[in-house]
C-alpha cells in the first residue's frame, strides 16, 4: 500500500473505530472532496460513518488549487481507482460506494471489483461498451478535448463553461456561487481515456459489470444533464443489469450535472440513503 496524506489515514482509523457501515464517497473532475461535505453530514446523522479521499495530490480547498493548479495533471483513471482501492482495503468493514461524474465511474470499477457493499453512481462517465455521444457531452468535454496537448494539462472551466456542464438548471446568481466555491482545473487523462474507451480494447475506462460479488447498484441519471445526459446513464444501466446483482435505475427530474451540490441535493441525497438503507448489508 502506498502512503495515504496524514488527514485521510485519521479518517480512516475514526472509521474504523466507529464499528460503523463506511461509506466512501468519490467525487469527479473539476471538483474536491469537499465537494460531499454536506452529503457527509447527512450520512453520518443517519448512522454511517463517512470518508471522502482526495484523487491523488488533491489540495484541500479551492483556494490551494487556485494556487497550484498544475497538481491536478497527469491524473489517469487507473490512478484514481487505485488510490481507492487502497483506501477501502484498509477499511475494515465493506462500504458503500457513492461516486458523481468520473466518480461514479470510479464507483462502478471499484463496485467491478468487488470491494463494495452496494454502490451508487450519479451521472457516471461512460465506460467502455457505453456507445451513445449525446452532442451536450461533446460540448461539455470540448474545452478539453478540442486541444491534444490538453491531455497532459490540468483543465479549469470558464463560469460560461462551468454554466454549460454542471449549472444549467439554476439560476445564474446560483451558478456563480457554484462555481466560486467548488470549481477546479481538472486533469485532461480521464476525458480523453472516457472518449477513446470503444476504440482502446486496452483502455482503462472499463467496468466489470458481471462480477457476481459486484453488490447491490442504483444508477442515477439526471434528466437536464450536459455532461452526462440520461442517454449515456441508461446504457451503462443496461449493461450493469448483466450482473445478477440488484441492478437499479433512477432519474432525477429536472436536474443538471450539479445535482450533487446544487441547492436541490438534498433530495439525490435522500434517493442515495434510502437505496443504501435497503441494500448495504
Amino acid at each position: 500500500m502506498n502512503d495515504l496524506p496524514i488527514h485521510e489515514q485519521k479518517e480512516i482509523d475514526r472509521v474504523n473505530a466507529s464499528g460503523r457501515r463506511p461509506v466512501v464517497f468519490v467525487h469527479g473532475l473539476w471538483l474536491l472532496p469537499s465537494s460531499w461535505d454536506a452529503w457527509r453530514g447527512v450520512f453520518e446523522e443517519n448512522g454511517y460513518s463517512t470518508i471522502a479521499p482526495g484523487w491523488p495530490d488533491d489540495p484541500e480547498t479551492v483556494e490551494e488549487a487556485a494556487q497550484h493548479p498544475e497538481v491536478f495533471a497527469h491524473k489517469s483513471i487507473k490512478q484514481i481507482t487505485g488510490r481507492f482501492v487502497d483506501v477501502i482495503g484498509r477499511i475494515k468493514i465493506p462500504p458503500v460506494i457513492i461516486g458523481h461524474s468520473f466518480g461514479g465511474l470510479i464507483a462502478l470499477q471499484l463496485a467491478g471489483k468487488g470491494l463494495a457493499s452496494a454502490s451508487i453512481a450519479l451521472s457516471p462517465a461512460p465506460f467502455r461498451g457505453v456507445l451513445p455521444l449525446p452532442v451536450s457531452a461533446l460540448k461539455a468535454s470540448f474545452p478539453v478535448l478540442s486541444n491534444p496537448a490538453n491531455y497532459q494539462r490540468a483543465v479549469p472551466l470558464t463560469f460560461e463553461q462551468f454554466r454549460f456542464a454542471f449549472a444549467n438548471v439554476v439560476g445564474e446568481d446560483e451558478a456563480k456561487a457554484l462555481y466560486a466555491r467548488f470549481a477546479v482545473p481538472g486533469s485532461g487523462v480521464p476525458l480523453f481515456q472516457a472518449a477513446t474507451a470503444n476504440l482502446n480494447p486496452w483502455t482503462e475506462a472499463q467496468v466489470d459489470s458481471t462480477n457476481p460479488k459486484r453488490g447491490p447498484l442504483l444508477l442515477v441519471a439526471a434528466e437536464k444533464d450536459n455532461t452526462v445526459p440520461p442517454a449515456i446513464t441508461n446504457a451503462a444501466y443496461e449493461r450493469e443489469k448483466r450482473n445478477p446483482g440488484i441492478t437499479e435505475l433512477q432519474e432525477m427530474g429536472n436536474r443538471g450535472h450539479s445535482l450533487t451540490i446544487d441547492a436541490g441535493w438534498r433530495d439525490v441525497a435522500a434517493v442515495a440513503l434510502a437505496f443504501a438503507k435497503q441494500h448495504a448489508t
